[in-house]
């Protein structure tokens, strides 16, 4: 079942079945999403309780909601995109345990305070390119988890920031990304009411890419019970 607006889609029918057939056929990216998993997998089991449920957002097409699913939580797949959010469901459609929602999560989300035990997301900071922008983001994370959350941003990585720059001219459609100073990210999280347990750089020294395991250490003042 899926519930939210459809008007702000960004995807279109066409473009998510390319780019699920696409984003990770190439052997760099299936090793990045076989680390990525690993990664996962790990944390997950380490914060592992009976009957979770987990937000995943932006879900995409459902790369680690279906990885979710098996952990046994309960999942709720969200994202911006309406036709990203109906593959999702189709995919998992037989899988039960699964609710999909269409919301912008910069926007704020449609939820209640504390509802989720856990909540996933990845690969969406370094899209945020403003501090206001992460600091809202953060804020609605911090609201509707009640323990912890996974995300992933990019650290400022010379040998990954020269490497877009090459991709970028020979394919001129590289994303524009945004690399963050490990310190300056990790100050934004902790004004947020967050603690970092830990960090897991995806390939250490070659790749942007960690990912944190985010902990409530204290409430927010002032926040509401929904949006």
């Amino acid at each position: 079942m899926i519930k939210g607006s459809t008007s702000n889609s960004s995807f279109q029918k066409h473009q998510v079945d390319d780019y699920e057939r696409k984003r990770y056929s190439g052997r760099d990216q299936k090793l990045v999403d076989k680390k990525e998993q690993k990664i996962l997998r790990r944390l997950l089991k380490e914060n592992k309780k009976d009957r979770m449920k987990i937000l995943d957002v932006p879900s995409g097409y459902g790369r680690f909601s279906l990885l979710l699913l098996e952990k046994g939580a309960s999942v709720v797949s969200c994202d911006l995109s309406f036709h990203m959010v109906k593959r999702t469901t189709e995919k998992l459609e037989r899988t039960g345990n699964h609710f999909a929602v269409v919301a912008d999560a910069k926007q704020g989300l449609p939820f209640k305070t504390d509802i989720f035990d856990g909540l996933l997301c990845m690969r969406f900071f370094h899209h945020l390119h403003h501090p206001e922008e992460r600091k809202a983001v953060l804020e609605e994370f911090f609201r509707v988890s009640s323990l912890w959350v996974i995300l992933s941003y990019y650290r400022m990585n010379f040998f990954h920031f020269i490497q877009r720059i090459l991709r970028s001219r020979l394919e001129k459609s590289q994303a524009n990304i945004k690399m963050m100073h490990g310190q300056e990210f990790r100050e934004e999280i902790k004004k947020t009411g967050f603690d970092i347990k830990k960090s897991h750089p995806l390939f250490r020294g070659i790749h942007a890419q960690h990912i944190l395991l985010l902990k409530k250490v204290r409430s927010l003042s002032g926040s509401n019970s929904s949006r």
